[in-house]
């Protein structure tokens, strides 16, 4: 059997990575992308033959011009779109930054126009809703020292709006 004909009827989903990041009273970092109406999480999609943990480091070295010390994975989310298909999201602990790391921030690649800390209580007003729940479940994974799995943003079962 060749290769498309083992892939035939079998998902395909585009991965991405990005990471969580806090200041000192536990605000999240948000992005303001030149390409989008929303904030975001820093991050992109995971290229041939890279981890999602390597494309994490990759993407906020391109965005953001930094390489912080990584964490652990606090949520995987399963949340397909009607224009992309199926998407596994990770998203992993990137540590507390201070003002100093936020102005040390170059914004090199020309996709990210301003970063700032938000409490996680605005996150829904600022962002789509399911990035916003996944945001809201990934610090409460942290806080708990938990790692989630998650569909749209939420626990799987659980009523969520898609």
């Amino acid at each position: 059997m060749d290769r498309s004909e083992f892939l035939a009827g079998k998902a395909t989903p585009l991965m991405a990575a990005g990471a969580l990041f806090f200041n000192e009273a536990g605000h999240v970092l948000l992005v303001e992308p030149t390409y989008k109406d929303y904030r975001d999480i820093p991050g992109g999609y995971v290229e041939q033959g890279e981890s999602p943990l390597q494309t994490c480091v990759r993407e906020l070295r391109e965005e953001l011009d930094i390489a912080p010390p990584i964490g652990r994975l606090l949520a995987m989310d399963w949340a397909p779109s009607d224009t992309e298909g199926d998407k596994i999201l990770y998203l992993f602990d990137g540590g507390v930054l201070d003002q100093a790391a936020l102005d040390r921030m170059i914004f090199k690649d020309g996709e990210i126009k301003a970063v700032a800390f938000h409490p996680v209580s605005e996150i829904a007003k600022l962002t789509i809703p399911r990035l916003a729940r996944r945001i809201e479940q990934a610090v409460r994974a942290r806080e708990r020292d938990e790692t989630v799995y998650l569909e749209h943003g939420a626990f799987p079962g659980a009523d969520s709006i898609q």
